[in-house]
């Protein structure tokens, strides 16, 4: 939709990512990224931390689901969305939150790694790859790239992900 804010934010999370899932089944996962800009002080020769911006951030569907399993408060994360404002009153004062609908979430990859596990959506003919980084594909999936893979895979005896030269893919 037009006019909307789009944002990208780095920070830290504040606690776990919380699932829930709503009347009609759809699953929501609510957390929090508190990020800090730094800045470096050429005075004292050192870095300094500015204001915290704390931001409730909202992921829908499948994507909750692997945000409530895969992130942890303390990770340092990245997480792309439309900014939200929304007011309400309490005790008779008005407030004003800023919110994030969350359409990417991931793990910052700048102090630490990650091993990608590809969700397996059972049985729609989507390919995954298991805990070994072997790929796992699905009966009849009719996807060229993915046979293309496996077989090269096959051939020169290396696994994406893994086994000798794993860094680049097969093909």
């Amino acid at each position: 939709m037009s006019g909307e804010t789009v944002i990208t934010v780095c920070g830290h999370l504040v606690d776990d990512p919380e699932l829930r899932f709503v009347a009609s089944g759809a699953a929501v996962a609510k957390f929090r990224v508190a990020s800090t800009p730094r800045t470096f002080n050429k005075q004292t020769n050192a870095w300094e931390d500015g204001d915290s911006l704390f931001l409730t951030c909202s992921v829908w569907r499948q994507a909750a689901e692997n945000a409530a399993e895969s992130l942890t408060r303390g990770m340092r994360v990245i997480v792309q969305g439309r900014l939200k404002q929304r007011s309400y009153e309490k005790d008779g004062v008005k407030h004003t939150v800023f919110e994030l609908d969350v359409e990417e979430v991931g793990p910052s990859l700048r102090s630490a790694t990650a091993k990608v596990t590809k969700a397996n959506r059972g049985g729609n003919g989507q390919q995954g790859y298991g805990q070994s980084g072997q790929q796992q594909q699905s009966a009849g999936s009719g996807d060229p790239w993915g046979a293309a893979a496996q077989n090269a895979g096959q051939a020169g005896g290396q696994q994406w992900g893994g086994g000798a030269g794993g860094d680049e893919p097969p093909f």
